[in-house]
Formats: C-alpha cells, structure tokens, sequence
C-alpha cells in the first residue's frame, strides 16, 4: 500500500497555503509538541483529539455518537491543525485535510516520549488534555497499545489514507531529526 507521500522541503513549502492539517501517529511520538510549533507559525486553530473530542474531565470518555458529531462539526470550519490518531474518525477528517503528517516514531521513543512527559506533567493536565484529565504514569493498557501500535494500527491508518484521501500529500516523520529538519525549514524558509 502506498499514499502520496512528499519531503519535508515539499511540505515546508505547502505548508503556508495549507488551511486544514491533520497530524497523526502513536501517542509519545511528539504529536502534539508538533502541532503546536505549527500552530504558532502558521496561526491556524489547534484542537486536539483528546482534548476536544475524546475525554470529559476526570478520564470519562464521550460517548461516541456525540464525538463524531463534534468532529464533524469541527472539520466543517475552514482552518485548523487536529492533532491526535482516531482511527475511527478518518472519513470524516480525511477528506477534508489538505496535509498530513504522520508522526511514525520507533516504539521506543514512543515509549520515551510518554513516560518522559507523564513525570513532566504529573499531577496536573497537559494543554493537549480535556481539563481534569491529571497526568498518570502509564499502564499496562496503554503501554501495549503503544507497543503493538505500528503492527495493529499503521495497516489501518494506510487504508484510511488510501480510501479517503488518495490524493492528500503525506509527511513521514520517522526521527527527531525529521521534525527537526521540518521546523528548521518553516522556521528560515528560503
């Protein structure tokens, strides 16, 4: 399976005209950290999966029905970067994305990312996170989504990439030094 996929210099020249971005991939990986340095050069509204969509205050998590409702809702509006995976709400986001990045971190650093940021923001509530959703060191659960991330959710994500938006340029990040090398460009473009 293959997407449109293009290079950091392509995207970094896109990225200026782009009105929509959708910024994927498993939770540690640096998603969010991304978005946000996009959203601030770019000024385009974050929202956040998580925050927006997924939990209520306390860990309680939103009905389904009303979830997609609410992203549908949000899609609908003509700028913003959603940061967060969703599988499950690909055809409505997709379709209307002008650019994704899909943020394909080692499980390792994975693992790394959200451990380090647990002990970061323990006790309180990242800004990416619904309020009243205290930072937790990480279960069993969520240590084996992250761990069997690439094997049991890539395979979905290149479906949804090739059926909703077979067309929409894909950046793959695969390192730090990627992302590094994409902020570098949009932070001294030529």
């Amino acid at each position: 399976m293959s997407v449109h996929s293009i290079t950091p210099e392509d995207a970094a020249r896109r990225l200026p005209d782009c009105q929509r971005i959708l910024v994927i991939g498993c939770s540690g990986g640096g998603k969010s950290t991304l978005s946000l340095a996009l959203c601030r050069r770019f000024g385009l509204p974050f929202l956040s999966m998580d925050r927006d969509f997924f939990w209520l205050p306390g860990w309680v998590k939103r009905e389904k029905a009303e979830e997609r409702a609410l992203i549908a809702e949000a899609v609908a509006q003509q700028r913003w970067l959603m940061d967060g995976t969703g599988s499950s709400s690909m055809d409505l986001r997709l379709p209307r994305a002008d650019l994704v990045i899909w943020v394909r971190m080692p499980r390792w650093l994975c693992l790394y990312g959200v451990f380090s940021r647990a002990l970061r923001h323990r006790g309180g509530t990242r800004p990416e996170m619904a309020p009243g959703c205290l930072e937790q060191i990480p279960d069993r659960e969520f240590l084996s989504y992250i761990w069997h991330f690439e094997k049991r959710f890539s395979p979905l994500i290149l479906k949804a990439l090739q059926h909703h938006a077979p067309d929409c340029p894909v950046l793959i990040l695969k390192s730090r030094g990627e992302t590094a090398r994409l902020l570098d460009l949009i932070s001294h473009p030529d």
